[in-house]
């Protein structure tokens, strides 16, 4: 289901890839000896539109060295390696999954003082049902726990919550307080919380040409009024802006069929961290990566061919 009125798409960003232990440094030396962010008129024209919806952005002092324009307006994150942090431990793999859940709250608080808008989490996956009966139940039961715990938080930090996957195969009972916290944020405008539960990315492709399918048979589309932008519109995160900053944790080098129509042309940061040992830290790590990125979105930068 189509996640609707935020704002529209945004332009696509280019797909790169670096690890956290070699990002790209593309940053020029002229850039490296700029004055201090907190001196640029731009800066801080940046920061004052941020709190114009979200007046706890605090980018300048959360990240001195990184410049407002560069934060990521969009994040998405595969939350990978909860099972095998536990195992390292000795647990068994739901304390992992419990544990990945604790990390949540800090990094969406954190990534709404930087001024991110949208925060997407890989959640749950399609391929997730493969797991073995007892996982799958448990992580189900502690999605309905962080949607109570969240309640809220999320209310009074005035951040909304949407849902993206389908919602075919998910419990009655989830499906009930997704949409019910869905409708109680629905107004909220400092920053939105997305969950890709029930996601997989083949799968949304295959959903939004099947209701174009249908417009197309009803009478109500032509074929020939089918274009990049009416595609996105019947995808689970119409009226979501495309992720600037893809981070997966674990350090596997992998998309694992998440947002591949979105992430385009994202910024790929990849952390060996498991996800449950995820800090502001690691966040402020990727977020500097992308920052030193040069983002050309299919053009040239400035300067001669050769």
């Amino acid at each position: 289901m189509p996640v609707s009125d935020f704002r529209p798409i945004a332009q696509r960003r280019e797909f790169r890839v670096a690890s956290s232990q070699s990002p790209s440094k593309t940053v020029s030396a002229a850039d490296r000896q700029a004055a201090p962010v907190g001196a640029d008129a731009e800066a801080r024209s940046i920061v004052e539109r941020m709190r114009r919806t979200n007046p706890k952005a605090d980018p300048i002092g959360r990240l001195p060295d990184v410049h407002p324009s560069r934060i990521p307006r969009h994040v998405a994150i595969i939350m990978d390696g909860n099972g095998r942090w536990a195992q390292r431990k000795g647990l068994h793999r739901v304390f992992g999954h419990q544990a990945g859940a604790k990390v949540v709250r800090s990094i969406v608080e954190e990534a709404g003082a930087l001024g991110i808008e949208v925060v997407t989490l890989y959640s749950f996956s399609l391929d997730n049902w493969k797991r073995p009966p007892e996982e799958v139940q448990a992580l189900m039961a502690l999605y309905l726990q962080y949607l109570a715990r969240e309640r809220r938080e999320l209310i009074e930090e005035n951040i909304r919550f949407v849902q993206v996957g389908r919602r075919e195969g998910l419990p009655p009972e989830v499906l009930c307080a997704v949409d019910d916290l869905m409708e109680a944020t629905r107004g909220n405008t400092r920053a939105t919380l997305c969950l890709a539960v029930n996601y997989g990315s083949r799968g949304e492709i295959v959903d939004a040409a099947r209701s174009l399918a249908r417009r197309v048979k009803d009478g109500s589309l032509e074929p020939e009024q089918i274009d990049e932008s009416v595609f996105e519109r019947h995808l689970y995160t119409a009226g979501l802006p495309d992720p600037d900053l893809l981070i997966r944790t674990a350090g596997e080098r992998r998309l694992s069929n998440y947002l591949l129509w979105q992430i385009s042309y994202a910024e790929l940061h990849i952390t060996d961290v498991l996800w449950p040992d995820f800090s502001v830290q690691e966040l402020y790590t990727a977020i500097r990566d992308y920052a030193s990125r040069s983002r050309r979105f299919g053009g040239l930068t400035e300067g001669p061919l050769f």
